[in-house]
């Protein structure tokens, strides 16, 4: 079983336009409302792809309602630790059509207390010893301490995997999280280095095992301690991009077992096949195998013994 953490749970609201212009009036042609959250993007691929998986966080108020009534309609499984009183955020997606990207608002989600960190742990040690990987993703809501991800991978049996940023990310690594997964902004914001295999570096250092980052239209770069690989993107998709680091974080999770590269080959295709459907949250199950089987994985020789020095 797969557990994925959704500290910081939202509806997601995706809204579609022929085109977005600032500071002007649109006419939306489509909306959809779902639970979301980077965890329960993730959970939803997996469950798509026939993985088993269980989602876990905090949900609230009349958002939180709508949140869970959505999880149980798709038949995903799920134990959410309540905050009665305090509603869960939403997130609003907006996607041009015209462009064939995506602008996304994220509400900053409730405080949290002590006793719902308290109630969490104890849920999250009740099913993290059955877990094979648990995936923890996105920002942490008010209130939790910027070491949360770092407390919770130091309590987790199986694999961890941490896809967030900044002091989160940085806590993370010097717990000895199993694979980090910023993106290209994350990494600068997290370490300060410009430059993407000293940034992913600095993040071995400081005690993760492995780093994956991903680079939009450059593809993927990872940095372990078993090697280093670059992976080109294979092409320019249109659609909605918001999910595409979910379903590499869903990837990555799913493949603890396969060497680096399949790992990564599996990763580059997961997140691309994510672009052209609508909502964060699934794939698009032929682009997968057509980018699988086109996605090269270049060794990066010159940064390997960086690397498996450290």
């Amino acid at each position: 079983m797969i557990l994925t953490v959704t500290l910081n749970v939202a509806l997601d609201v995706t809204y579609e336009v022929p085109e977005l212009t600032p500071c002007a009036t649109h006419r939306v042609t489509s909306v959809a409302r779902r639970a979301g959250g980077k965890g329960i993007n993730v959970a939803r691929v997996l469950h798509q792809l026939g993985h088993e998986t269980v989602a876990s966080g905090y949900v609230g108020g009349v958002v939180g309602e709508e949140v869970l009534a959505d999880l149980d309609a798709a038949g995903l499984p799920h134990r959410l630790v309540g905050h009665p009183g305090r509603s869960s955020r939403q997130s609003v997606t907006v996607v041009d059509r015209g462009c064939g990207d995506a602008t996304v608002l994220n509400e900053p989600g409730p405080e949290l207390t002590d006793d719902d960190w308290t109630r969490f742990l104890a849920t999250y040690d009740e099913l993290a010893p059955a877990a094979s990987c648990v995936v923890l993703s996105g920002s942490l809501p008010p209130g939790l301490p910027t070491d949360a991800y770092a407390l919770l991978c130091t309590r987790t049996p199986g694999a961890t995997v941490v896809d967030s940023a900044g002091p989160a990310l940085l806590a993370a690594a010097r717990a000895g999280a199993d694979v980090l997964l910023p993106n290209l902004a994350e990494l600068r914001e997290t370490t300060g280095r410009l430059d993407p295999i000293e940034g992913a570096l600095a993040l071995l250092d400081a005690g993760g095992k492995a780093v994956v980052v991903s680079m939009g239209a450059e593809g993927l770069l990872a940095i372990t301690r078993d090697g280093c690989w670059r992976v080109p993107a294979v092409s320019r998709l249109s659609g909605n991009p918001t999910g595409a680091g979910d379903a590499l974080a869903a990837a990555i999770g799913a493949t603890t077992e396969l060497p680096w590269p399949d790992r990564l080959r599996a990763a580059l295709a997961w997140s691309a096949a994510a672009v052209p459907v609508p909502l964060a949250g699934e794939v698009d199950v032929a682009t997968l195998h057509r980018v699988a089987d086109a996605a090269l994985v270049d060794e990066l020789e010159d940064c390997d013994a960086a690397a498996t020095d450290r």
